[in-house]
């Protein structure tokens, strides 16, 4: 099966890249320099719920624990509740009562969501300061939490690609 050299997210945003250069009036500032393929591959974050495109990387919920007490805890509470920016844990069971909880495990269908969104928006300010270990122990952390996965759990891609969330049959595909 052939498989393109960039993915269609790379492409249609090195087609935006190009458009929007050709569009150019000569009176612009001529700020920056033109992306090359090289520089877009290196900050391609497209990860699917089946873990294609997750990075190599390895981290567990004790990891994660301390990792999440300096990068989480000041917006999202003690092991993920009681935070000013929502709470990231508890709630499984609660989305068909009259208060549903959405939270990390009571929602999101696929543990890699977790994964990409922390990898490319936390902490908040320092989006994208995350290595590979250090997303991977704070996601093992918090599916700990609400026993998605066992405290003693240790993630790389294919045992988060693996992981089963509550919700995972919540999220039905349209007709």
């Amino acid at each position: 099966m052939f498989k393109p050299a960039v993915s269609p997210c790379l492409a249609g945003l090195l087609l935006a890249c190009a458009a929007s250069a050709s569009s150019a009036t000569s009176g612009a500032p001529s700020l920056g320099e033109p992306l090359t393929l090289a520089v877009l591959a290196g900050i391609e974050l497209t990860v699917l719920p089946t873990g294609e495109g997750l990075p190599a990387g390895v981290g567990s919920v004790a990891e994660g624990a301390a990792l999440y007490q300096q990068h989480c805890q000041a917006c999202h509470g003690p092991e993920g509740q009681g935070g000013m920016n929502g709470d990231l844990v508890g709630g499984v069971g609660s989305l068909a009562t009259a208060a549903p909880k959405k939270t990390v495990n009571s929602y999101w269908p696929y543990a890699t969501i977790a994964f990409d969104y922390i990898r490319r928006a936390m902490p908040y300010t320092a989006p994208g300061s995350l290595g590979a270990d250090e997303v991977y122990a704070i996601v093992a952390y918090l599916l700990s939490r609400d026993d998605v996965v066992p405290e003693d759990a240790v993630l790389d891609a294919e045992g988060l690609a693996a992981v089963k969330m509550p919700n995972a049959e919540g999220f039905y595909p349209g007709e």
